[in-house]
């Protein structure tokens, strides 16, 4: 279980791109290990890199540009996460230090896979986006405030609220993952294990 997520302030990296995969996120021949550290250096590899080995970097690519080193925010567009359902997306994501991802709309088994791993999606309008994408462009530097019990993101005088599952909600500010959800019902489950007959 880990702390839990109530609000984030930070900067944001612009990824003004439709259809991102998993693949493109985290790369197939990256997923050789178990644990959930180690693949932020691998994120977005054939975009991120000019060379096989990670040595040389492609200044082009948004995540290089000095303006956004350090942004705890990645703001994309519509279908985020989309392909397979590999749970290292996200701790990709989370390993190479991103808190919240904001886009159009995500894949929904990426999107379940990031409420597990603290790595708060939220789903905005393409209008709601633009704003976010200006207000970055204008200012590398502005912060965004995420309040995720008001479900609200503010970029300077502007508050655009997001929809989210309570359940959801909930898991992600009590900080649960499947596991944690389960244990959390123990003893409603060791009550019906002791109900049920010896011989099932």
């Amino acid at each position: 279980m880990s702390q839990g997520f109530t609000t984030h302030s930070g900067r944001a990296c612009p990824l003004d791109q439709a259809n991102i995969d998993t693949d493109q996120i985290i790369p197939k021949q990256f997923l050789t290990g178990v644990t959930r550290i180690g693949y932020g250096k691998h994120l977005f590899h054939d975009w991120r890199y000019l060379d096989l080995h990670e040595q040389e970097l492609n200044p082009d690519f948004a995540l290089n540009k000095p303006e956004y080193q350090g942004a705890s925010i990645l703001l994309s567009r519509e279908n985020f996460g989309c392909g397979s359902s590999r749970e290292h997306a996200p701790w990709a994501l989370a390993d190479f230090g991103f808190d919240v991802i904001i886009a159009t709309s995500f894949a929904d088994i990426f999107y379940g896979n990031c409420i597990n791993n603290q790595l708060l999606p939220i789903a905005l309008p393409s209008a709601d986006m633009d704003i976010l994408f200006e207000a970055v462009k204008a200012d590398p530097n502005v912060n965004l405030h995420i309040d995720l019990p008001a479900q609200t993101v503010k970029v300077g005088e502007q508050s655009i609220h997001f929809d989210i599952a309570e359940h959801h909600k909930t898991n992600l500010i009590k900080g649960l993952d499947a596991i944690g959800q389960t244990l959390e019902l123990a003893d409603q489950i060791e009550n019906f294990e002791q109900q049920q007959p010896a011989w099932l």
